[in-house]
C-alpha cells in the first residue's frame, strides 16, 4: 500500500534545496527558514509514526515564525533567462507551453477515480484518503519531466533543459514569494484551532438565534456567505470550513434538512473561495502575483477579480439549494 508521505518528503527536500540557494548568497536568515521548514517537513513522518517526539516541530515552528516576522529571509537573485529568449521559447512552443501545467490535474483525477479502485493481493494500491494528493504528486513531476522533454528543441534554450532547471526556477519564485509560500498550511491550522477552541459551536449558536425554523434557502445563504466572510477575515477557506461546517454545515444542513454532504460540502467550499477572491491576507493568491507581475496597484488584482466573486457566490447558493437537498 502506498502513502502520501513519498510527497511530504519531496517538499521537503525542494525547501531544502531553496535554502542552499539563499546560503549560497549569503542570505542566512532565508536559509535557516527554508531549511527549517524542509527538514520538518520529513521529520513530521517519524512524529506521525509515533518513533520522535513532537516538540522539536513547536520550535521549529516558532524559529520559522520569528524569522519570517522579523523579516530575515532577505532576497535573493538566482540567474534566468533573459526576456528575449522567453519571448523566443513563447513563439517557438505556443500551446504547448500550457502542456505541463494541464498534465497536472488531469493525473490527479486519474488517480482519484481509476487509480485509487485498484488493489493488489485484496489490499487497495493507494492509502485510504491519499489518492488524490499522490495523484497531484505524481502529476508534478511527470509535468516537470515533460516540461524539460519541451524545452528541448527551443533554439537557444537547449543549454537550459536540465533537470537543474525547474530546481533553479523554483527556488526563484519561492524566494520571491516569500513567507506567504506557508500561508495557507498556518491558516489551515488556524481553522483548526478554531474549530477545536469552539468557535463553531458558539457561531452555530448565533446562527439558531436568527435562523427562521424550517427555512431552507435562509440556512444555505447563512452558510455560503458564512463561509465567503470567515474566509475573507482568516484568508482561508480551508481554515473557514471546520468553522462553518461545525455550526451550520453539519447540524443544520446535513443533520436537519438531510443534504447531501458531498454537495453541501463541496460548493461550501467553492463559496469560501469567492471570499479568497475578495481578501488580501491570502497574500499568497491576491498580493503576491501583483509583487511579481510589478503592478502599480498593490490590490489591482482584489479589485478585478470582485466582480466575478460576487456572482460566483449567488450562483453556489443556487446550486446548493437546487441540488443538495
Amino acid at each position: 500500500m502506498i502513502d502520501a508521505e513519498w510527497l511530504y518528503w519531496v517538499c521537503g527536500l525542494f525547501f531544502v534545496v531553496g535554502a542552499s540557494f539563499s546560503y549560497r548568497q549569503a542570505q542566512y536568515g532565508g536559509a535557516a527558514f527554508w531549511a527549517l521548514l524542509g527538514l520538518s517537513f520529513c521529520y513530521s513522518t517519524f512524529v506521525v509514526n509515533k518513533t520522535a517526539p513532537a516538540w522539536p516541530l513547536g520550535l521549529a515552528v516558532l524559529i520559522i515564525a520569528g524569522l519570517a516576522g522579523f523579516g530575515a529571509l532577505g532576497r535573493t537573485t538566482i540567474a534566468t533567462t533573459c526576456q528575449a529568449e522567453r519571448i523566443t521559447a513563447a513563439n517557438t512552443l505556443r500551446g504547448r507551453l500550457f502542456v505541463p501545467a494541464l498534465m497536472i490535474p488531469l493525473v490527479a483525477l486519474v488517480f482519484a477515480t481509476m487509480i485509487a479502485s485498484i488493489t493488489v493481493n485484496g489490499k487497495p494500491l493507494l492509502a485510504t484518503g491519499t489518492a488524490t494528493l499522490t495523484g497531484l504528486g505524481v502529476g508534478a513531476l511527470l509535468a516537470t519531466a515533460v516540461g524539460l522533454v519541451l524545452l528541448r528543441p527551443a533554439g537557444g534554450l537547449r543549454r537550459h533543459a536540465s533537470l537543474g532547471v525547474p530546481l533553479a526556477e523554483g527556488s526563484r519564485l519561492l524566494q520571491a514569494i516569500g513567507w506567504a509560500a506557508v500561508l495557507p498550511q498556518m491558516l489551515a491550522v488556524l481553522g483548526l484551532l478554531f474549530a477545536n477552541a469552539g468557535v463553531g459551536t458558539a457561531v452555530g449558536a448565533i446562527v439558531s438565534a436568527i435562523l427562521p425554523k424550517g427555512s431552507l434557502l435562509i440556512a444555505v445563504i447563512l452558510y455560503c456567505v458564512g463561509m465567503a466572510l470567515f474566509t475573507i477575515i482568516m484568508g482561508n477557506a480551508f481554515a473557514a470550513f471546520p468553522v462553518m461546517t461545525a455550526a451550520v454545515g453539519w447540524p443544520v444542513l446535513v443533520q436537519v434538512f438531510h443534504g447531501n454532504p458531498a454537495i453541501v460540502f463541496a460548493v461550501g467550499m467553492l463559496a469560501g473561495f469567492c471570499g479568497t477572491l475578495c481578501t488580501p491576507m491570502a497574500a499568497n493568491f491576491n498580493i503576491v502575483p501583483a509583487v511579481l507581475l510589478e503592478m502599480k496597484d498593490r490590490y489591482g488584482p482584489i479589485k478585478a477579480q470582485l466582480p466575478t466573486a460576487a456572482p460566483l457566490l449567488v450562483c453556489n447558493i443556487a446550486i446548493m439549494y437546487l441540488m443538495g437537498f
